[in-house]
């Protein structure tokens, strides 16, 4: 079965809240959750896997996303901004949001891989 949730992440480089010199890289992404099924779904729980340019990991799990477990019915969205500061100019993220349905019926939501890019990497 395919997954009723479809989630797409914008990321970006914010320069006045990093410090190269001090390798600290800060970055904010923009989540959007939109719910193509006929149910309503409740996002229970977050797992995010970040990877720095140096190839060192962090596995992060908590309770919903920026302190809600928002429920989305048939055609709702759901969006939200929230950071990563990376001690690299590069790194990529990945993951998942545990979804449970009315019904009782669970499933994790893939958050396709994405980039984090300081705009000095472009140049």
């Amino acid at each position: 079965m395919d997954c009723p949730i479809k989630i797409t992440v914008k990321s970006q480089y914010i320069a006045e809240r990093s410090d190269p010199v001090k390798s600290y890289f800060f970055f904010a992404y923009h989540v959007t959750i939109a719910n193509n099924g006929n149910t309503q779904a409740q996002l229970i729980s977050r797992y995010w896997h970040i990877t720095d340019a140096n190839g060192n990991t962090e596995d992060v799990h908590g309770p919903g996303v920026v302190g809600e477990q928002p429920k989305l019915g048939p055609g709702e969205i759901f969006e939200y901004t929230s950071f990563c500061p990376l001690p690299t100019p590069l790194g990529t993220m990945e993951g998942s949001f545990q979804m449970v349905e009315e019904n009782g019926r669970q499933y994790d939501a893939i958050i396709n891989p994405f980039t984090l890019v300081a705009s000095q990497v472009l140049n």
